[in-house]
C-alpha cells in the first residue's frame, strides 16, 4: 500500500507541474505522459541539435511505456523534419495520426506535406481535421487558406469542402471577407458558394465590398453590390425613404457617422439625428458613381428649429476631397417643410459621397431633427425631372 501511495502521488504531483516538465518526468519518469511531455517540450522550434537528440531518446522511451502516446510520436516526427529526415517524419507522423487526428502538430505537419507534394485535397482535408478538433488554429490556418484561395484550383476544391458545412465555415468566410487578401478572389468565392446554394452571411458580405471599396476596386465594388441589390440605381442616390436599411450597411447605403457626441438612427421611416451645442461635423453619408451632370438634391425635415446659419446641410464631395456645393436643411419647428438645390458633378470626380452635416449650433439643447425623405437624382437638360 505504501508503495501504491508513493506512485500515486507521485504522478498526481507531475501531473500539478505541467509548467515544468524537467520536475515532472523527475518525479514520475515511469510514465509514458510525462517522458512524452518532456520529450515533446525539447523538440520546439528553438531546440538545439543535443535537446532533439534527448527527445527522440525520451520519445522512444514514452512510446516503450505508453504505446499510444501521440506527443511522443509527433515529437519524434517534428525532430526528424527539423533535420531533413521526411521519410521518418512521415513514419512518424503517420503513426500519430492512427492513434489520433486530434494532435495539431500531426495535422499541420500533414498539411505541409500535402502541399509540397502539390495534393490541394490532402491538404484541404488537414486544414478540415485540424480546424475540427482545434477550432483555436484558426488564427494560424485562416491566413494561409484565404491567401491559398486565390488560386482557382484551390478556390474550387475549397467550395466543394465548405458545402459540406464544416463548423468552422461562417467564421471562415467571416475572416477572407474581411482580411483576405485579394478581395476579387474573395468575390469570386463567394459567387461560387452563391452557385452551390450556401449562402453568406449579410455582413460578409458587406465586409467584402467595404474591402474590394477601399482597395480602390469601385466598379467591382458596384458589380458585387448590385449582385445583392438587383434593382439598385446606379444614376442617383438610394433608399430615399431610409427602408429596407441593412444592419450591416455597405458603402452605398446610408451609413450613419458622427464625432463628438453626434448621433443618428436609422428608422424606418426617417433619420433621426442630434448634436451637442458647438458641434459639427458629418452626420450620414452615402457613396455615389454618379456621371458628370447637372443633379437635383430634393427632401423633407422635420422638427429641425435652428437660426439660419446653424441649420444642417447636404453636401456632395468628390474622392480627392474637393466640394461640390451645400444645400440647407429647412427650419421645420412647425411641421415637415421641403428642401431642394442643384449640384455640378465635374468631369474627373467618378466617386462622390452624399453627406448629411451639422453645423454648430448655440443652443443651449445643441441640434436635433428628422431627416423624412431624401433624393438626389438626374436633373434633365430643361430643369427638374
Amino acid at each position: 500500500m505504501a508503495v501504491v501511495g508513493y506512485y500515486e502521488g507521485s504522478f498526481s504531483l507531475a501531473q500539478a507541474s505541467g509548467r515544468d516538465a524537467e520536475r515532472a518526468f523527475a518525479l514520475a519518469s515511469y510514465d509514458g505522459r510525462t517522458t512524452a511531455h518532456l520529450a515533446a517540450t525539447l523538440s520546439g522550434p528553438e531546440a538545439t541539435a543535443s535537446d532533439r537528440l534527448r527527445s527522440d531518446k525520451l520519445a522512444i522511451t514514452a512510446l516503450r511505456q505508453d504505446a499510444v502516446s501521440v506527443p511522443a510520436a509527433a515529437a519524434l516526427g517534428f525532430n526528424a523534419q527539423m533535420r531533413g529526415d521526411t521519410v521518418t517524419a512521415r513514419r512518424a507522423f503517420t503513426y500519430s495520426e492512427t492513434l489520433s487526428r486530434r494532435d495539431p502538430l500531426t495535422q499541420l505537419w500533414r498539411i505541409e506535406d500535402a502541399v509540397a507534394h502539390g495534393d490541394v485535397d490532402g491538404a484541404l482535408r488537414h486544414y478540415d481535421i485540424a480546424l475540427r478538433v482545434k477550432p483555436e488554429t484558426s488564427g494560424a490556418l485562416f491566413p494561409v487558406l484565404a491567401a491559398a484561395s486565390v488560386e482557382a484550383p484551390v478556390q474550387a476544391r475549397l467550395v466543394r469542402l465548405l458545402a459540406t458545412n464544416p463548423p468552422w465555415r461562417d467564421g471562415f468566410i467571416g475572416f477572407v471577407a474581411a482580411r483576405g487578401t485579394d478581395p476579387l478572389a474573395t468575390a469570386m468565392l463567394f459567387r461560387r458558394l452563391d452557385r452551390v446554394g450556401i449562402a453568406t452571411p449579410e455582413s460578409a458580405k458587406a465586409a467584402l465590398l467595404a474591402a474590394l471599396f477601399a482597395s480602390g476596386k469601385v466598379d467591382q465594388a458596384w458589380s458585387y453590390y448590385a449582385t445583392m441589390h438587383p434593382l439598385a440605381p446606379r444614376d442617383r442616390s438610394r433608399s430615399g425613404n431610409f427602408s429596407g436599411q441593412s444592419d450591416t450597411p455597405t458603402p452605398f447605403d446610408w451609413v450613419v457617422v458622427g464625432d463628438g457626441g453626434i448621433t443618428g438612427t436609422i428608422a424606418k421611416d426617417g433619420f433621426d439625428f442630434s448634436a451637442p451645442a458647438s458641434i459639427g461635423g458629418p452626420m450620414l453619408q452615402q457613396v455615389q458613381l454618379l456621371p458628370p451632370g447637372s443633379y437635383r438634391l430634393q427632401g423633407r425635415s422635420i422638427d429641425i428649429d435652428q437660426p439660419d446659419g446653424t441649420l444642417p446641410y447636404w453636401t456632395l464631395v468628390c474622392q480627392n476631397g474637393r466640394e461640390l456645393g451645400r444645400v440647407t436643411v429647412s427650419r421645420s419647428s412647425q411641421g415637415s417643410a421641403g428642401f431642394e438645390g442643384v449640384f455640378q458633378v465635374p468631369a474627373g470626380c467618378p466617386v462622390q459621397t452624399l453627406i448629411l452635416a451639422a453645423r454648430p449650433s448655440d443652443s443651449i439643447s445643441g441640434l436635433s431633427g428628422r431627416i423624412e425623405h431624401v433624393e438626389l437624382k438626374p436633373q434633365s437638360p430643361g430643369g427638374r425631372k
